[in-house]
Formats: C-alpha cells, structure tokens, sequence
C-alpha cells in the first residue's frame, strides 16, 4: 500500500545541504515556536511539533538522514511514493524491522492514528508500524494458535513522561473499515524504549487460539531545551569564566518551572551540577560550559 513522501527538509525549513547543527538549530527554533505548551492555538501547534520531531528524528542522526537521502529521488511518481527496488529486495527496514508494500507479503497491517508517527516514518524507520513483532514481547514466540504480537511506535513528550497521561490511540485492521479507539495510558516515569501493551490487540488467532498483544513502543519527543539520558534530563547552560571562577547563582529552567542553581567557585566546563525542584521527578543535572565574556 503507497505511503505518502514526508519532506523532511522542507518541514526543518533546511536545503539537502545544511549542516548537522544547522538541522539542529532549525528544530530547536521551530520546537519553541510550536511547543503546545506556549502556542495560542495548541491543537494545531501539536500536530505541527509532531511533524517538526519526526523530521528530527531521522535528519538529525546522520544514519537515518543517509537513508533517508536514498528514498527521496524518485519521491513524486503516480500513484503515490515507493521504496527503491533494491529496498523491496532486503525486505527489511532500516529500523531493523519488516515492510512490505501492497499485499503480497506476509504478516498484519494496521492503520494507526494518535500515536504522532506518520505512516512514512514508521515504514522506513520505527518499530514496524502494523507489522508483526516477530518474537513478541520479551522474546515469546507467537505459536500456530496464539496470533502475533504487534508493535508500533508512539510519540511522547516529555512533559507527558513526568506527569503521566492518557492518549487516545485509534487503530483499523487490513480489510476492515471499522476503527477501534482505545485509551492509553502512558506511566509517569515512562522512559525511550518502553513497551506500553495492549492484552489482545494484536493478530487475531487460527484454531480458536488466544489474539496476540499489541505493543506501543516508546519514543521520547525531541525538547529544544533539554536532552535525555537515562532518568535524567540534561540543559547545557553557558557562562562567562569569571563567573565559573568565583561561583555565582543561575537561574535554569525545568519541566514545572525554573529553579535556582548554585554555581560553586572553581567550577570546571563541561562539569555537571544538579538543580532540584520541589519535585524529586523533576531533577535536572545542568551541564555547565564557559563560554567567552565577550559573547555576552
């Protein structure tokens, strides 16, 4: 089944040519600008810091933009986009996982919406969007009775991530026009990589067998402040020397509002402080680099 081309570039508002920290930049200015929690009309800034992550996404690591360069020459030809031939050839996608175009191949195919992917993202780089997660979760695998389990990616900020919420994530079945909404919850706490499931949502089963799960893996959205690593969110703040050298007090922002931080004399660039909220989860360990007075 085509999928429809996303220009990437274009949504980044880059040429082919832009630098890694051009790309950068341009996300960062953009994510600001679209973040639904400063926008006036937040329904629609959404949608757009949804577009504006997925092209980050893939632009933004040099693997994925490199593959990505080699689907985008022959993007606009009838009847929708499709892969390379020498792509339909591998049968695997650059994410590790399988596609398959039209319906000639094996495996379930779902539609998905909610989930702030979009169909050319998840065919070319997520985690195998309608596909069935061979192997299932926890390295299960799926029997002649029970179904398949079936992954897809979901997009969650990381306001979301602190706080906790509920989505509404709707799904339609190959040869059916019935979409099935259902609500997910997403943990507080939720961290990249992690698996959200959906008890018998996944490919039905043969024989009377048990339908297999659903899988909704997470994604962490891109934050044009801060960057993630592990528990921790990272917000590279710079100064002037003089102030590294005989210590001083910045302000920092954090996911529910700034914080003050204390700048100990003596201090290193590249050093990490931890800046505490009144909430243990909104912990941010600020990187600290000098930077020049004469920049300021």
């Amino acid at each position: 089944m085509p999928v429809q081309f996303r220009d990437y570039y274009e949504t980044l508002g880059v040429p082919k040519t832009a630098t890694e920290d051009e790309i950068r930049s341009s996300f960062r200015k953009l994510a600001r600008k679209y973040h639904p929690d400063v926008a006036k009309d937040k329904k629609a800034a959404e949608e757009k810091f949804k577009e504006i992550n997925e092209a980050y996404e893939v632009l933004g690591d040099p693997e994925k933009r490199k593959k990505y360069d080699q689907l985008g020459a022959d993007w606009n030809r009838p009847g929708g986009f499709q892969p390379p031939p020498e792509w339909q050839r591998q049968g695997q996608q650059p994410g590790g996982g399988f596609y398959q175009w039209g319906g000639d191949g094996g495996g379930v195919q779902f539609e998905f919406d909610g989930t702030g992917f979009s169909d050319f993202f998840e065919a070319f780089f997520g985690g195998g969007r309608g596909r069935s997660a061979f192997g299932g979760f926890g390295g299960r695998q799926a029997t002649a009775e029970r179904g398949a389990d079936v992954e897809a990616d979901i997009m969650v900020t990381l306001e979301e991530a602190l706080h906790g919420s509920t989505r509404t994530v709707s799904l339609r079945r190959a040869g059916s026009n019935k979409v099935e909404n259902y609500q997910v919850k997403i943990p507080r706490g939720v961290h990249e990589g992690q698996r959200i499931r959906l008890r018998g949502q996944g490919e039905a089963g043969v024989r009377g067998g048990k339908s297999g799960d659903l899988f909704l893996r997470v994604r962490l959205a891109r934050h044009p402040d801060f960057t993630v690593e592990g528990s921790d969110l990272i917000h590279e703040v710079k100064i002037e020397p003089w102030r590294a050298v005989l210590g001083s007090e910045l302000v920092v922002p954090t996911l529910e509002g700034n914080v003050r931080l204390k700048i100990p004399p003596g201090t290193q660039g590249g050093q990490r402080l931890s800046a505490r909220s009144m909430r243990p989860a909104a912990r941010l360990p600020a990187q600290v680099r000098e930077r020049s007075a004469s920049h300021w």
